[in-house]
């Protein structure tokens, strides 16, 4: 039996906003961000069989509203919508976490009603992407997010701060590229929470983000962890 999934989460009230959810996390990413606190996810081998991850989701059917992909990197799983189309004949809800780097299947998933809400990171402005997330993918990203305002679908997008590599020039430039495409949704912005186990060796943050300086009426924005 094929693997495909790293591990199971069976309950969370945080991840998908008004849901009670179980949370499947994905193995394997194409991206390597420095203050990237599932290193063992990034790395971890796949362990859970596809069949465990349905029984435990049919156990649920009544308790839970919703499963959600994370990872690690969900979508680098061609499978994807087909586990996607199995849980959702439970009844469930699907989020998805990504970093928009597989727009060919994110439009699949969509154009099929196999996903709900979408939790989109945008990593880095272009001039910076590639330094933070050591991939050159900053054109299919921006291909899913013009695709997802296009669409309508339901998303949020969201930025991971730590003032060492980004800083508040940085998020204004994304804001103002938000803004230019229409987006309409909201924008969280995530200030780093250091842990000693993380991808790269960033410290802690020498100083805060200065949300005075950021831009606040162009779009709807929300700090986290602030």
């Amino acid at each position: 039996m094929h693997k495909i999934l790293y591990d199971i989460t069976k309950f969370s009230i945080l991840d998908y906003e008004d849901h009670l959810s179980a949370i499947l996390w994905f193995g394997g990413c194409n991206m390597r961000c420095p203050y990237c606190h599932n290193a063992d996810i990034v790395f971890g081998k796949n362990s859970i069989q596809k069949e465990e991850a349905i029984n435990f989701l049919k156990s649920r059917i009544g308790k839970l509203e919703a499963v959600v992909f994370s990872g690690g990197e969900c979508t680098l799983y061609k499978e994807l919508p087909t586990l996607a189309k199995e849980i959702k004949e439970f009844g469930f809800k699907i989020k998805i976490d990504t970093n928009g780097t597989n727009p060919a299947l994110l439009k699949e998933m969509v154009e099929r009603n196999l996903v709900d809400f979408i939790s989109l990171d945008f990593k880095a402005p272009k001039e910076k992407y590639i330094s933070i997330t050591s991939n050159k993918e900053f054109s299919s990203f921006l291909e899913t997010l013009k695709y997802l305002i296009q669409k309508g679908q339901d998303f949020e997008v969201r930025t991971t701060v730590h003032t060492d590599i980004l800083d508040e020039n940085d998020i204004n430039s994304i804001i103002k590229e938000l803004h230019s495409f229409g987006f309409k949704g909201k924008y969280f912005i995530q200030n780093y929470m250091h842990q000693d186990k993380i991808l790269g060796d960033l410290k802690e943050q020498k100083r805060a983000l200065n949300r005075d300086k950021i831009i606040s009426n162009l779009i709807n924005i929300n700090f986290r962890n602030f």
